[in-house]
């Protein structure tokens, strides 16, 4: 409504403003267009006043309103931003390490959601004894749970996006390529993290070092669980029909850039969900071995920049 009387408005100013003598030469100094003496900052000189140049009472006026509908505008634009940020007292339940808790955090951090984060024992799983979902990531919203990190996205984006019908929030192509991260990018993670000894340590070491460890837990977890993961990450392999691992994740980095169709983002000019979830869950694995040969070895490195400067700072709220 308050659009529609100013380019009313603005209308009739337009009809009504004349001008009684020639213009003379003036130059432009532009003033922030959504202050309110947004019309006296096209100045025409120091000290020149408007009427002092030919310039009457109705045409200030088309100068008053036209500050008017762009002020009204602005105020718009601050509103729609302002909606990404609504939510109270999010807290995350993850692994560090985790892909799909990662895939969680890149949503929130793109949106800048603030939230806390507590971060479950592995074994003990004490922090979460409360849900009955024993997985993480779990999100709570104002003390409403929400649980499955795909599900979770989902949610949060449409009660952000409450005016509009789920099936007009994402193409069928962001549908797609969710879908793809989910059943196959993060399949060809763990055999690759996990490919030979030295891999599985340093993947462990990270792990350990940004998980919820005491010391002593530290270390039998490092050696331990690396142990284990190499010989489950071959299992994984022939699960998911994998014969070579580096190959399978460069091979997937390519497919996820050809999608891209020369786009800087699969959302276009801006990342979509798609762009948030493969960037989620490659986003622990980047400085780790197989990360850094993936960037070498494919083309997906000038995405994942991108992404990292679009994403931007954590949002994280440290205590």
């Amino acid at each position: 409504m308050q659009r529609a009387i100013s380019l009313a408005a603005l209308r009739r100013a337009t009809t009504a403003a004349t001008v009684s003598q020639p213009q003379p030469h003036y130059s432009l100094r532009q003033s922030s267009p959504f202050s309110s003496s947004a019309y006296r900052g096209w100045a025409l000189g120091s000290g020149q006043s408007a009427n002092s140049l030919g310039f009457g009472a109705k045409t200030t006026m088309f100068f008053s309103v036209v500050a008017a509908a762009a002020t009204t505008l602005g105020h718009e634009a601050v509103a729609k931003e302002q909606q990404f940020r609504k939510f109270n007292d999010v807290v995350l339940y993850q692994y560090e390490a985790c892909p799909f808790c990662n895939k969680v955090k890149a949503f929130l951090d793109y949106y800048k959601i603030p939230y806390k984060v507590v971060e479950v024992h592995p074994f003990s799983k004490k922090e979460i004894k409360w849900s009955e979902y024993k997985k993480v990531p779990i999100l709570t919203v104002e003390g409403e749970p929400l649980v499955n990190s795909s599900d979770i996205i989902t949610s949060l984006f449409e009660k952000m996006h409450s005016d509009k019908s789920s099936g007009a929030l994402r193409s069928s192509e962001e549908e797609k390529w969710l879908g793809w991260v989910d059943d196959h990018l993060v399949h060809v993670l763990s055999p690759n993290i996990y490919r030979t000894t030295s891999e599985a340590l340093e993947s462990f070491d990270y792990i350990t070092t940004h998980g919820n460890f005491g010391y002593m837990d530290r270390v039998v977890a490092k050696y331990a669980g690396a142990t284990a993961m190499y010989f489950v990450s071959k299992k994984l392999k022939k699960k998911y029909n994998i014969t070579d691992e580096r190959g399978a994740l460069y091979q997937a980095a390519e497919t996820w850039v050809d999608a891209l169709k020369d786009r800087p983002f699969l959302g276009g000019s801006k990342p979509n969900l798609a762009d948030l979830a493969v960037f989620g869950v490659l986003r622990p694995i980047r400085y780790l071995r197989s990360g850094k040969d993936m960037i070498e070895n494919t083309r997906i490195g000038d995405w994942y920049s991108r992404m990292e400067k679009m994403v931007g700072e954590s949002c994280r709220i440290t205590a």
